[in-house]
């Protein structure tokens, strides 16, 4: 038997850059290195610990939409130890938003074929951790997801979902999309054979044509969603500096009232 692993990655600004928004309200991707989700680093490894756990023959495809440096994400995944890339591009997604992007994705699945599609619990720049269920929505498939374990066994994932109370243990009929949180292992370091290994990968590019959708479904035009407005983050001040003279107590005191934080 055989089991076909999508792994939907995201090529992300860098949390540590200076990031802001372009002029049309879209994160401004072009001033700002990028690299791949590390949430997504989760998401991989989990693909790749299925593999080494499976008697049967896996194939792990990792699929990004996103412009021409998101190939870097597909890059690190496949450095990892992922067998192959999709890369969706196209200039008319540009500003698409999380509904979009679900139905882009799902194409992409689609076109790729799957038995299991594993996702990051949410993206580091966007936050909204939506696309995993709005995948599988689209897929018309199972979702099991915020698992922090994961595994395949007869046609079925399970997994374990921890909660503020308690865990739960889930599972789903294949073909199904999981999602994996940040406590379901450690993403493991590419080594330098994966690294050499990687550029001999196959990495697929497809655009919407491909996919057999319009760009008015996508895109800024095609979005549910819109920013208004949005405003820079003041600078940081000095701060209010209190110099222990023998009074230091009781204006760190007045201080802490005046905040009213006592």
């Amino acid at each position: 038997m055989s089991l076909r692993i999508v792994v939907t990655v995201k090529y992300v600004p860098d949390a540590t850059g200076d990031r802001h928004f372009a002029d049309d309200l879209t994160v401004d991707r072009d001033d700002v290195d990028g690299l791949l989700s590390e949430l997504d680093e989760y998401a991989v490894e989990q693909a790749l610990q299925i593999s080494e756990n499976s008697d049967d023959d896996v194939e792990i495809t990792v699929l990004t939409v996103g412009p021409e440096d998101a190939r870097d994400a597909l890059r690190k995944a496949l450095s990892m130890g992922a067998d192959k890339a999709v890369h969706v591009e196209d200039d008319d997604l540009h500003g698409t938003d999380a509904l979009g992007t679900s139905l882009v994705l799902a194409k992409a699945v689609e076109k790729a074929g799957y038995d299991l599609v594993i996702s990051g619990m949410a993206s580091t720049d966007g936050t909204m951790g939506v696309v995993p269920a709005l995948l599988a929505e689209r897929l018309g498939v199972p979702q099991v997801t915020l698992l922090s374990e994961v595994s395949v066994e007869d046609g079925t994932v399970r997994g374990r979902r921890d909660g503020d109370a308690a865990s739960e243990r889930l599972e789903a009929s294949l073909p199904a999309v999981v999602s994996v949180t940040d406590q379901s292992g450690e993403a493991r370091y590419p080594s330098f054979k994966g690294i050499m290994a990687a550029k001999k990968k196959p990495v697929e590019s497809w655009d919407l044509s491909d996919l057999e959708l319009d760009a008015e479904e996508v895109g800024l035009a095609g979005a549910w969603t819109a920013v208004d407005s949005a405003t820079e983050r003041p600078a940081r001040t000095a701060g209010t500096i209190v110099k222990d003279e023998g009074e230091g107590g009781k204006q760190l005191a007045e201080y802490l009232a005046s905040q009213k934080f006592i």
